[in-house]
């Protein structure tokens, strides 16, 4: 009889069924453990940094919301893995309890302190609190449980390392160690290690010295936006002996970065390989000009650009093999605590340099000029700049090749016709017409007149030679249907029939017409939700649901807002011959506003700045100004129209009327009761009650 397997998870799979934890959108986190399971107390969670820097830019950098994010996540996945990067994190944690026999590739004891070394994704997690976060390493400081199970890679800490250290190495381990197995085996005697975080570059310049030795040549390239709270010759000082020289570029300018490199090393050097250790683009341009040919770059994530340094490499007949970090490496973990043994007096130093420096992580004057419109999507009106749009982009651009109906969902103004400009100009169709159809404009009683067209004569006030319909005009093209949840169930059906047999007959008519189109639809309701509600038809929705493009509000993509309000700003100075430009304080005010009505509210904030700015310089006051056109001054203008200075005021009627217009303002601003409550601080079930009382 063979040994049963190691347990990886699949029992604790809620949705879907039968996949690997990792790729499950939602685990069971409940506490009891079951067989091949232990549960361990976390106390300390590193996120991985992609991740931590997503979810900070998307809650605007403020501590509260950035606590209510993580959580959020893990009450809606049961796990800790960002859904807008699919990373996760590893975490120090205390054994609580383990299953009857249990076999992991360690044996562990109730009380044992352990550290996690995979991804948070892989595993159900449950947080109670987060007391602390760490902006400097990306950790948080909480108190809560994660199962994991007799597959999961689970170490022993090393007496005499700081944890703080440890999980910061075990996050990049496997890349760390992969970078020095190809180092050992490809004789490298020159490498460049490029990105932002200062003891993450150091551990990897530690593990090319145990590869290479002393004749070990390493240069740091460093994003000249990133640390700006500590001075260059600080990092410099820090980061000696093990890099020959710290030099700091623009990545938003990648050429002009290279050539700043070649001025200060010179213009023959090029070194045998490349290590990208941050997500920030432009390093692959700068990687792929720097290394040699016949060299190496290194990818510690296969999000870090790789696909695009494999492509340009090969339009310029450039010969580099390059490596991404994408599998468990057996023996990365003895590595990892053999160079933070001989790197611990360096990380103290870091930390001291660290502890100098802000405690938190803010958007400043040069850092808000480095979001600015450099770095843009494929398609002229797509601006974007964060990272959860451009892999949204990335899918966006994949499915375009792929002829199937498609739905786009998200809010109201967050760019879906963009995203289906995109898609036209990037398909097979692209030479072929989009016909774009609002459905909540078009008359229920003229909807299948509209959808299918008819005869002439087919009934009284039509048109003598007839009409083709929105199908006809979008032959061998793309019909894309914009609010579709609001048609009619009939109207629905028989939209149904011609998507499964592509054919119809016009109002009035008997020719059977065929046709050939790419149905593309949104709406602002998720189409699941009417579905369930019993006002979209569930057949409809998957004939249609072939592939869906989330497209995520702007206060979740917050990198975006400072590009696209430059980029609006250029568009009206060109159009009003003006000159004007954001003081960053004005930048500052932009990107930390709520946005709920998203990219048409952020053109429509700056059209008006534009107009209403005396000077060349939009200023932050100003900024606010408009912003905060809120419900207290409306309250305040209110109260002075309804009332003549020498009439008696009834307090409590003034109150009530205004108390009205509060809740009807937080209402119409966030969409939800939920959210509303949040705004005016009140229980949600106050907020209910009273919005039944005004009758809202």
């Amino acid at each position: 009889m063979g040994m049963r397997k190691r347990d990886i998870g699949l029992r604790r799979v809620v949705e879907p069924n039968g996949v690997f934890p990792l790729v499950a959108w939602k685990l069971d986190n409940s506490r009891e453990i079951g067989p091949g399971e232990m549960r361990v107390r976390i106390e300390r969670i590193h996120l991985e940094w992609d991740n931590f820097q997503q979810i900070l830019s998307s809650c605007g950098y403020k501590e509260i919301e950035v606590k209510a994010r993580i959580l959020d996540i893990i009450e809606k996945r049961g796990k800790l893995q960002n859904p807008f990067t699919g990373t996760g994190g590893v975490f120090l944690g205390t054994v609580e309890e383990i299953a009857d026999g249990f076999r992991g590739e360690m044996d562990f004891a109730v009380g044992d302190k352990v550290y996690y070394a995979a991804t948070l994704g892989a595993i159900p997690i449950h947080i109670d609190r987060i007391d602390h976060i760490d902006y400097k390493y990306g950790q948080l400081e909480c108190s809560g449980y994660a199962i994991c199970f007799e597959q999961s890679p689970l170490f022993r800490p090393e007496p005499g390392l700081r944890e703080t250290y440890m999980l910061a190495a075990l996050d990049e381990a496997g890349s760390i160690y992969s970078t020095y197995e190809i180092a050992s085996e490809r004789l490298c005697r020159t490498v460049a290690i490029i990105g932002s975080s200062i003891h993450t570059m150091l551990i990897y310049a530690a593990a090319m010295q145990e590869a290479i030795g002393e004749n070990c040549q390493v240069i740091g390239i460093m994003d000249e936006f990133q640390n700006e709270e500590m001075s260059r010759r600080e990092i410099r000082q820090c980061m000696e002996p093990l890099f020959r020289e710290i030099i700091f570029v623009d990545f938003r300018n990648p050429l002009e970065a290279f050539w700043d490199l070649q001025k200060k090393l010179g213009e023959e050097t090029r070194v045998d390989m490349s290590i990208i250790t941050d997500d920030i683009r432009g390093t692959e341009s700068v990687a792929l000009q720097l290394t040699r040919q016949n060299g190496y770059m290194y990818f510690s994530s296969l999000s870090n650009n790789y696909a695009e340094a494999v492509l340009c490499a090969q339009s310029v007949g450039k010969v580099v093999t390059a490596f991404a970090f994408d599998q468990f490496v057996q023996g990365y973990y003895e590595f990892s605590m053999h160079l933070m043994h001989s790197l611990h007096h360096k990380m103290e130093e870091v930390d001291r340099l660290y502890q100098k420096a802000s405690s938190k992580l803010g958007i400043t004057k040069s850092r808000a000029n480095a979001h600015k419109i450099n770095a843009t999507g494929r398609d002229d009106g797509f601006i974007y700049q964060d990272v959860v749009t451009a892999r949204m982009v990335e899918d966006v651009m994949n499915i375009a090749g792929y002829d199937c109906n498609v739905i786009i969902q998200g809010e109201t103004g967050v760019g879906k016709e963009k995203v289906l400009q995109l898609i036209h100009q990037n398909s097979a169709r692209c030479s072929a017409p989009c016909v774009k159809i609002n459905c909540a404009t078009i008359a229920e009683s003229l909807a299948e007149s509209e959808f299918f067209g008819y005869e002439a004569g087919a009934f009284t006030g039509a048109q003598s030679k007839g009409k083709a319909g929105y199908f006809e005009l979008a032959n061998d093209g793309i019909l894309f249907l914009d609010e579709i949840g609001t048609l009619s169930l009939n109207m629905q059906s028989k939209l149904l029939r011609v998507l499964q047999e592509n054919q119809f007959y016009r109002v009035g008519g008997t020719r059977q017409i065929n046709v050939n189109v790419r149905v593309i639809c949104a709406n602002n309701v998720p189409l699941r939700q009417l579905v369930d509600e019993g006002k979209f038809r569930e057949d409809l929705y998957y004939r249609l649901n072939i592939c869906t493009i989330e497209v995520p509000p702007l206060r979740e993509r917050r990198g975006d807002i400072m590009a696209m309000g430059e980029f609006f700003l250029q568009s009206y100075n060109r159009k009003y011959g003006t000159e004007k430009e954001f003081a960053p304080g004005a930048l500052r005010a932009l990107h930390d506003y709520y946005w709920p009505g998203n990219v048409r509210e952020l053109e429509n904030v700056v059209h008006r700045l534009v107009i209403a700015s005396r000077g060349s310089i939009i200023r932050e006051e100003s900024v606010n100004e408009l912003l905060n056109e809120s419900a207290y001054k409306d309250m305040v203008k209110s109260v002075q129209r309804s009332y003549d200075r020498n009439d008696a005021l009834d307090f409590h009627q003034i109150m009530e009327q205004q108390e009205k217009r509060l809740i009807e303002y937080a209402l119409k601003k966030e969409k939800t009761t939920r959210k509303a409550a949040d705004l005016l601080n009140l229980p949600q079930t106050t907020l209910a009650r009273k919005k039944l009382k005004y009758g809202l």
